[in-house]
């Protein structure tokens, strides 16, 4: 077993337990209602870049218990994550409350379709992956062209920190850690044009951006 996978297998480990801890004193109910309220103020300001249309096909990829899927109900959706089996023990993970969505316990890297969404969402999981490269090659080649990817991530800020991070365990939860130029560059790396570059929030170690790139034809 090479190197990244051993960390990419603890950071799976890490992320449910990271989510029960977090989850335990929160109420569900008002826990969802937070995060439907927080996916639908990213919709809106996504809106000018990306055009939802009646009948689309969605994927929301590395959904996580409580993804994007949530505020897509006039869409087809798909939702995939490796840990989908172990959510379905948290309180606030309830798939029948989404009749819009099939879920699926698959990572990204195990994507095999070809051309069959309108839209793919990969919302603050592309730092929690195992083979970078296979993803994004997967996220866009699932795309029907002309396709719209989504892509949200926590992004470096500073150069020094990040090879700090890259070589020492500063952030075992997040197994990726790479600027958003260089987050960037594998879209237009993998037959894709950049849309948009939203830059979301500001801290102080990372930037909180959201992508935005078309599939080429």
């Amino acid at each position: 077993m090479d190197k990244i996978n051993i960390k990419w297998k603890l950071a799976q480990k890490l992320e449910f337990l990271w989510w029960k801890r977090y989850l335990k004193k929160k109420n569900p109910s008002e826990y969802l209602l937070k995060k439907k309220q927080y996916w639908d103020k990213i919709l809106s300001e996504i809106q000018p870049y990306v055009k939802l249309s009646e009948g689309y096909k969605v994927l929301d990829a590395g959904c996580g218990p409580s993804g994007i899927y949530m505020s897509l109900s006039e869409y087809k959706v798909e939702a995939i994550d490796p840990l989908l089996n172990k959510y379905q023990h948290l309180e606030v993970f309830v798939p029948e409350q989404y009749p819009w969505t099939s879920f699926r316990t698959l990572p990204i890297e195990a994507l095999d379709e070809q051309a069959k969404y309108d839209v793919v969402f990969c919302m603050n999981a592309i730092n929690h992956v195992n083979d970078l490269e296979r993803c994004y090659q997967n996220l866009l080649r699932v795309l029907k062209p002309g396709g719209i990817l989504v892509l949200s991530t926590d992004a470096h800020r500073s150069k020094l920190l990040k090879k700090i991070f890259q070589l020492l365990p500063g952030d075992m939860l997040h197994p990726i850690q790479l600027d958003i130029d260089e987050y960037a560059a594998y879209l237009e790396k993998y037959q894709s044009e950049l849309v948009q570059k939203i830059r979301s929030k500001r801290e102080l170690i990372f930037d909180y951006y959201i992508l935005i790139a078309q599939k080429n034809n």
